[in-house]
């Protein structure tokens, strides 16, 4: 494979791309920096085919990254490979507005064809290729320049490697079939929704402190006001205030800017300083929640009682044998809170439907319903069919079998 030197110009990186347009898939993986800023800072990309790799830097004067862009988000016939891409996708969305398509992600396509839930790269690259990978640059500082050749050796590492594994793991999804199971996953990994930055539902992240609609309605308003500040500053939101204090104010606002002192989280500057004037205005203005906004009321516990909580704790069982038979990751299948639903009577669930149900939730219904059993053979749990006993016939007085 050839490695490229650093990319530093936007015509380089017009060259790469319109090469690299011309793939059946990219591997793409970045650096970045976010310690410090509410926006993670990019600080490199490298990308690769099966023929060709480069890192990119896109901190070099005068760089314009617009035709690695649109490769990633424009261009449908290169499919985009990453290794848990969550925050790679997030920083393309945060440039664009858009996120790359199509996408394919190693790590989940790890869930289909093993059971890893969530393997790391290193352990990806050394149970594919039998290496390990040096991980001595993974925590330098991206930011700083020059960078090394011993960092930029390790950045373009990660793409060449995965361009070897993605094949490999295509052709084992291909053989057994599973390919199709990822299509959801790989799409919501690629819808921009997870990546809007809301004012309006910041607070949802945060734990409510209370389901009154006036309490609410002042979280909403602190969650957006704590946003705006800090993407204005471009520092962490927790810089601002965490959520827990966040949450206390909205449960006990403050009556006036002096009592923000002594609040807990808080300096005492908050008493005079403008950062405080603007928060006493949010909590001014701020309205209740409507009602049609209003988070649904939490499940004290599933309506299971103790003989339904042994049947989703048999689920549980069954899952785990059935994952380990068809070497998948049972998150893949099904989650627990699933399970204690179909255990308490539940049957519009995702587990009864589609490839998770042929795989799966047949089995685990017919378990709720009494027609599955466990068994163990040769020290090792399995599950059995249980075969209801045939009625039988009524009898008349003579012992003649009775007409129906």
């Amino acid at each position: 494979m050839k490695i490229h030197d650093l990319i530093t110009t936007t015509a380089a990186l017009a060259d790469l791309c319109q090469r690299l347009a011309k793939s059946d898939f990219v591997t793409v993986d970045t650096e970045f920096m976010r310690e410090n800023t509410y926006w993670p800072e990019l600080c490199l990309v490298q990308i690769a085919n099966s023929e060709e790799a480069a890192a990119i830097d896109p901190l070099a004067d005068g760089i314009d990254l617009t035709p690695l862009l649109d490769l990633l988000c424009e261009n449908e016939d290169v499919l985009k490979v990453f290794h848990a891409g969550g925050q790679d996708v997030e920083i393309v969305y945060n440039l664009t507005g858009k996120t790359p398509h199509p996408i394919f992600d190693t790590q989940i396509a790890m869930m289909a064809i093993s059971q890893s839930e969530q393997i790391g790269y290193a352990n990806l690259v050394e149970s594919w290729l039998g290496f390990t990978v040096d991980k001595g640059a993974r925590f330098t500082d991206w930011s700083r320049r020059p960078l090394t050749d011993r960092q930029i050796e390790y950045a373009i590492g990660d793409v060449t490697h995965l361009a070897q594994i993605f094949p490999r793991i295509l052709k084992k999804l291909f053989k057994t079939g599973r390919g199709v199971w990822l299509d959801a996953e790989m799409e919501r990994l690629a819808d921009p929704s997870n990546y809007a930055n809301d004012l309006e539902t910041a607070w949802e992240r945060i734990r409510p402190p209370s389901r009154s609609a006036v309490v609410l309605g002042r979280l909403k308003a602190l969650a957006a006001w704590r946003e705006t500040e800090a993407q204005h500053k471009n520092i962490p939101r927790g810089r601002i205030m965490r959520d827990e204090t966040l949450a206390d104010l909205a449960s006990h606002p403050p009556k006036t800017q002096a009592d923000l002192a002594k609040v807990r989280g808080l300096s005492a500057a908050w008493r005079d300083n403008d950062i405080g004037k603007r928060l006493m205005r949010v909590l001014e203005k701020a309205e209740p929640l409507h009602a049609d906004e209003m988070p649904d009321k939490p499940k004290r516990g599933a309506p299971l009682g103790k003989e339904g909580a042994l049947v989703a704790d048999l689920l549980k069982l069954l899952l785990k044998i059935r994952s380990r038979e068809i070497d998948v990751a049972p998150r893949l299948l099904t989650r627990a809170d699933e399970m204690e639903a179909l255990a308490a009577g539940t049957r519009d669930l995702p587990v009864l439907k589609g490839w998770r149900f042929e795989v799966f939730g047949k089995d685990a219904l017919e378990l709720v319903e009494g027609k599955l059993g466990f068994g163990v053979e040769h020290g090792r749990l399995k599950m059995t069919r249980i075969v209801p006993p045939e009625p039988e016939a009524e009898q008349d007085d003579e012992g003649a079998l009775a007409a129906e």
